[in-house]
């Protein structure tokens, strides 16, 4: 965050404003372009930089040390979870809110993982400005609609998603799986060997119930984790 002057008064009376600078990451142009259009509506908020990868996203992260990241899941490459990560492994100021078109997408797992903001690629911009004051005051903020599926499906006593029983990594392979990566492709990203990949996958599909990668990805559809309209 920095302080600039909201005038050039000669007699320097000016009233110094909080700047938060953030960082969009997503994939998808349009939806990158367009939270960073929102951005421009919200007060004391700038967005200076975008990336269309966890691999970018660490990149702008070292060059441009913003505040925010606003972060997709679902990306190219080591994703959104493991870029979380490996960001505040570095750089534990940073504040990360979880950007995800996926409302059945796990909030706790993505918070456990070090974010401190969940929202959807549906928010409006005050909900936005609401996230990133809420973060910035190291609170934790979860948009309302996921809040709401959460609290509704504990009191009609729904069962949990498989996808609750997998751990951290095995949710970050599990998407890397489900996003066409192949095994040695994962190995080099979380830099472990192919059988230990294959160890996570086995496990994976041992808690999920299910014999291959294409029953995985139907999995994966079925409980939100997946968007169909991605899968080729």
């Amino acid at each position: 965050m920095i302080l600039s002057n909201t005038c050039s008064n000669p007699r320097n009376e000016c009233e110094k404003v909080s700047v938060t600078n953030v960082i969009v990451i997503d994939d998808h142009d349009l939806i990158r372009m367009g939270i960073c259009r929102i951005l421009q509506d919200v007060p004391g908020i700038q967005c200076i930089g975008q990336g269309a990868s966890g691999e970018e996203a660490l990149k702008l992260v070292r060059r441009l040390e913003p505040d925010i990241v606003i972060m997709d899941i679902r990306m190219p490459g080591m994703g959104g979870l493991v870029a979380t990560q490996r960001i505040l492994a570095t750089h534990p100021k940073v504040k990360v809110i979880v950007v995800s078109a996926f409302d059945e997408l796990y909030p706790d797992k993505l918070l456990k993982a070090g974010a401190s903001g969940y929202i959807t690629k549906n928010t409006d911009s005050a909900e936005v400005a609401t996230a990133i004051q809420t973060v910035l005051a190291n609170r934790v903020f979860v948009s309302p609609v996921i809040a709401q599926k959460i609290v509704t499906n504990e009191l009609n006593g729904k069962a949990g998603s498989p996808l609750e029983s997998l751990s951290r990594r095995e949710l970050q392979i599990a998407l890397m799986i489900t996003s066409g990566h192949r095994i040695a492709e994962i190995a080099g990203v979380l830099n472990v060997s192919p059988k230990t990949i294959n160890s996570y996958k086995y496990r994976i599909c041992e808690k999920l119930k299910v014999n291959n990668d294409v029953e995985l990805t139907l999995a994966a559809v079925k409980y939100g984790l997946v968007n169909p309209e991605e899968i080729v």
